[in-house]
């Protein structure tokens, strides 16, 4: 078993929400792996940080990545730190990766004032900034493909990820 794809992204990429369209246009389910860890955790990704923090959350993040990859046959949407993790990017290799790119701007814009994202407390531009350095590498290590998502609605990137999958946008259709 293996999915359809894997979104990867930093935040405010729209992983979540790309994620919930795109398996619907493919007819399939769709998994994300923070889900996975506050469904395993009981509690929320920012109490794990705050409880525990960043380390032990990491640890419970690859330990899910890992579940749903052998286990999950539709879209996956990744955590946006989990690229960190060396055995992560190694365990993407196999999987059609799709990278959704946003900039830095864009990026400020969607996730607000990050109070549900422990990482961005504080200075959320310089943060966010830091955090766009550090992974922007790994997330081209691991990506098949990239999509970028500033300025553009959700269809239209579900369209362009689709584009990249070579699926037919209007494959649910009846021809």
């Amino acid at each position: 078993m293996s999915p359809v794809v894997v979104l990867v992204g930093p935040p405010g990429a729209g992983k979540t929400s790309v994620a919930t369209r795109l398996a619907a246009a493919l007819g399939t389910t769709v998994r994300d792996t923070d889900a996975d860890v506050e469904a395993a955790a009981g509690v929320s990704v920012a109490d794990i940080f705050f409880d525990h923090g960043e380390q032990y959350f990491r640890g419970l993040e690859a330990v899910a990545v890992t579940q749903a990859l052998a286990e999950h046959d539709g879209v996956l949407a990744l955590g946006g730190g989990a690229v960190l993790d060396p055995a992560t990017r190694e365990a993407l290799c196999p999987h059609r990766v799709v990278l959704l790119d946003v900039g830095l701007a864009e990026s400020g814009r969607r996730v607000g004032l990050g109070v549900s994202r422990p990482l961005l407390m504080g200075n959320v531009r310089g943060q966010l900034k830091a955090l766009l350095d550090q992974r922007r590498p790994l997330y081209l290590e691991v990506a098949d493909h990239v999509v970028p998502t500033d300025g553009r609605d959700v269809e239209t990137v579900v369209a362009a990820v689709l584009a990249v999958l070579e699926v037919p946008a209007d494959r649910s259709e009846p021809s």
